[in-house]
């Protein structure tokens, strides 16, 4: 009987970090480094900056997500947890539990950094949480996703130097606002039958599958036509072939990914449109590192 109750214990202990979606926090991690980074030059972020990274990443993130799969209970493949066990009972008070104890660890940051975290708390509750459950609301997830993950992460790691966000700088971090809003419906397009199953209306399943690359190849245009501008009001000029060619194959790197995807869009299976989610992802990355690179090295 003990043994029975032990291997319960450990299949609950499991369960709880699945859902934290551990093998996501890279990604994650990555794109908030990105922004103290920016800020700092090419120099390791210092005790307090190491906090506030982890904290967002894994309190924050990780009870994001872990908060999501509370209520979406998915069966099928999620993105960065294939096969996901079943979610236990109370995972939507741990998901909570952490991300207020990141709260209360980082309270001591600058107020810049508080602020947006608690942003991104509420949002979270906002997207997951019944009532208001912003993901079933097509659009508002969109929003969400585009402002939270794409700009306010890498800001945040930004927040804890001190530094204020201004000039071309500040346009960097903001052109990946329209990034990561080409990206979010590429992580829904393989996910849109249990989407549809469960009744939310998400802005892929409203979009289509083939509308929603044309947003995913417009906001990358505009996300990389706002790089351009802030790297020419930077003062790239022709002597820095070497940043604009940097540049120029994350931007390739994108194009390479969603073209052949649009044009195939209509006749590929769900494991294909997952299978170039995560290619996208590596553009993504690829992304983050031009724009160091550009702006840090």
């Amino acid at each position: 009987m003990r043994d029975v109750t032990a291997a319960r214990r450990r299949t609950s202990i499991r369960a709880y970090l699945l859902h934290l979606r551990p093998a996501e926090w890279p990604v994650m991690a990555a794109h908030t480094l990105l922004g103290w980074l920016l800020a700092a030059g090419l120099r390791a972020p210092d005790s307090r900056g190491w906090l506030g990274i982890a904290a967002w990443v894994v309190l924050l993130n990780g009870g994001t997500l872990a908060l999501n799969s509370a209520f979406d209970r998915d069966a099928g493949d999620i993105a960065f947890l294939r096969h996901p066990p079943r979610p236990p009972r109370n995972l939507a008070v741990f998901a909570a539990g952490l991300m207020v104890l990141g709260l209360a660890l980082t309270w001591q940051l600058p107020p810049t950094y508080r602020t947006l975290y608690i942003v991104c708390a509420l949002m979270s509750v906002a997207y997951s949480v019944p009532p208001l459950r912003l993901k079933s609301v097509a659009g508002m997830d969109w929003v969400i996703n585009m402002v939270g993950f794409g700009t306010l992460t890498p800001y945040a790691a930004w927040a804890i130097t001190g530094r204020p966000l201004q000039g071309p700088l500040a346009a960097v971090l903001w052109a990946f606002t329209p990034l990561f809003a080409a990206l979010y419906p590429l992580t829904q397009l393989y996910q849109m039958d249990d989407d549809r199953a469960r009744g939310d209306r998400t802005f892929a399943l409203r979009l289509g599958t083939r509308n929603s690359l044309t947003v995913a190849v417009f906001c990358t245009g505009i996300a990389f036509g706002m790089l351009a501008m802030a790297a020419w009001r930077t003062g790239w000029r022709s002597a820095d072939l070497a940043r604009w060619a940097v540049l120029a194959v994350a931007a390739a790197s994108w194009a390479v990914v969603l073209l052949p995807w649009y044009s195939h869009a209509r006749t590929w299976s769900s494991q294909q449109h997952q299978r170039a989610m995560y290619h996208a992802l590596v553009a993504w990355a690829l992304t983050d590192v031009a724009v160091l690179l550009g702006w840090a090295a």
